[in-house]
């Protein structure tokens, strides 16, 4: 099924619910029906032309694939991580 053609206005409004929603990404592009990676995609863009940096994850932080996985596993979905490391290096990794 072909996914809708939204607008960047379009792309900030779902990014404003996300974060006002307090659900994590994923979770979020999953209710609304939403292609986790173009989510992405418009959030870094939107980001950037917005000269808006996001805030640096502390170096304790853990996240845990395994619990990611198994919880998208039971839905036939992979998941899909990309870690913005600076100067335009990313770090991506996903499972289908």
């Amino acid at each position: 099924m072909k996914r809708p053609h939204r607008r960047a206005s379009e792309w900030q409004t779902l990014i404003s619910q996300w974060q006002a929603s307090g659900l994590s990404a994923p979770a979020f592009c999953e209710q609304h029906s939403i292609g986790y990676a173009s989510f992405c995609q418009w959030r870094q863009r939107l980001r950037s032309a917005d000269g808006v940096e996001e805030p640096a994850v502390s170096a304790n932080t853990f996240i845990d694939l395994g619990a990611l996985s198994a919880g998208h596993a039971a839905l036939g979905q992979g998941w899909h991580i990309v870690l913005s490391l600076g100067n335009g290096v990313e770090l991506r990794l996903s499972q289908r």
